[in-house]
């Protein structure tokens, strides 16, 4: 630690104040009263979201500027108010005193976020108001508080921009993918679909059967839910195994090697996979359509049609349902394709979709291990900061 630095406790240069919920009876959405804030759901990156409720009984109150930190799992991220508000029990409100430098303190706690773990060494599940104000903090004088809060001010802008750009990468490799399906399946001159033929997917695809658990009271089979497909890879990343009796009401599908599987609860979130080898001839979940196409027509072709924005505009239209929208299997179905009755030409497609999905996934991934090395960044800088290893230089070049 640098000459001229103490360590104190939080609670002896801010005040904590406990959030407290009022009644739900007193919760509003028409801005009657206070901005209510129960918990960390609208926090960004430094400054918290605009409010969804209001409260007319005040119980914990947060003035613009306070440090609002999350205190039930996940316990630790922090955000400034913006405005007066009133705090719920998954909140407290730290508040800077003439001793410290708000921004200092904020991004102290920042730095701590990953920390704050309880005696036996647990993550803590909750933290309270005297743990908090027990938290030890570095206070070095004020003038080099605000010099820290410049240099980090400084190197998050770039960082900051610098993962913007890369999520606009991120965003153009996912649209390069995304025309090329459309351009494919729907292209701008109708002319290209010459020799191809219009059929909707219930055409195309054979029957299925659910299984019958009488039928088989000891065996055992792997299970694919929804969360067991990964939406960033496309592919079965879990299973469970189950049998007679521990299986799910919901694991009733009998899946084989080439079916395409397509999530309708929630469609728009494109759970999507091709079952391989491995797992044929075991089942999936209802909330799962699957499509087994017949023998003139690929599992691929299927499964990238499900990808284009003319199925996913469809799928956007007819899903019912506000907490859990869905699509049925018939919705799925109905949807009407085009299909090259060429069997070269459907192949060549095909690999072009291939090679263009393998490209923009390699993309994503380098931009993505670009965004975890910014954030590993992030926090070196804060460890050098509140370690008092920001050189006298490097303030010095700041002020200039």
């Amino acid at each position: 630690m640098s000459e001229g630095w103490e360590i104190k406790k939080l609670g002896d240069v801010c005040e904590v104040i406990a959030g407290q919920s009022p009644k739900s009876q007193f919760y509003n959405e028409d801005k009657v009263g206070l901005p209510f804030y129960q918990g960390k759901k609208e926090f960004q990156k430094k400054y918290i979201g605009e409010p969804t409720k209001w409260t007319s009984k005040i119980t914990k109150e947060a003035l613009e500027d306070d440090i609002l930190m999350s205190v039930r799992a996940p316990v630790g991220p922090v955000n400034f108010s913006t405005q007066k508000c009133c705090i719920g029990r998954g909140l407290a409100a730290i508040r800077s005193s003439e001793l410290i430098d708000k921004d200092y303190c904020f991004y102290y706690l920042q730095s701590k976020e990953d920390e704050l773990i309880g005696n036996s060494g647990a993550v803590f599940n909750s933290i309270n108001k005297t743990q908090i104000g027990n938290i030890p903090i570095p206070i070095p004088p004020l003038q080099e508080q605000k010099q820290i809060v410049a240099i980090l001010d400084k190197a998050f802008a770039a960082i900051d921009q610098a993962q913007v750009n890369i999520e606009r990468n991120i965003e153009n490799a996912i649209e390069l993918f995304q025309s090329k399906l459309n351009a494919i399946f729907n292209p701008p001159k109708p002319e290209a679909l010459e020799g191809w033929e219009k059929k909707t997917l219930g055409e195309i695809c054979e029957k299925t059967k659910n299984i019958k658990w009488q039928e088989f009271t000891t065996e055992e089979f792997e299970y694919i839910d929804l969360s067991s497909v990964s939406r960033e890879t496309l592919s079965v990343t879990e299973t469970a195994t189950v049998n007679k009796k521990n299986a799910p009401s919901r694991a009733k599908k009998i899946i084989q090697n080439g079916d395409v599987i397509f999530a309708t609860t929630r469609p728009t979130l494109r759970r999507a996979t091709i079952i391989d080898e491995e797992l044929s001839g075991n089942i999936c979940s209802t909330g799962f359509v699957v499509l087994r196409p017949k023998q003139y027509l690929s599992s691929e072709w299927i499964f990238f049609f499900l990808l284009t924005s003319s199925f996913m505009s469809r799928m956007e239209s007819l899903q019912r349902g506000a907490s859990y929208p869905a699509v049925t299997d018939s919705d799925v179905k109905g949807s009407t394709l085009s299909v090259p009755i060429s069997k070269e030409i459907e192949k060549r497609n095909i690999q072009v979709m291939n090679d263009i999905q393998e490209y923009s996934n390699n993309l994503i991934s380098h931009y993505k291990q670009k965004l975890i090395n910014l954030e590993d960044l992030k926090k070196s800088i804060l460890q050098k900061a509140f370690s008092g290893e920001l050189s006298r230089k490097e303030m010095m070049a700041n002020e200039l």
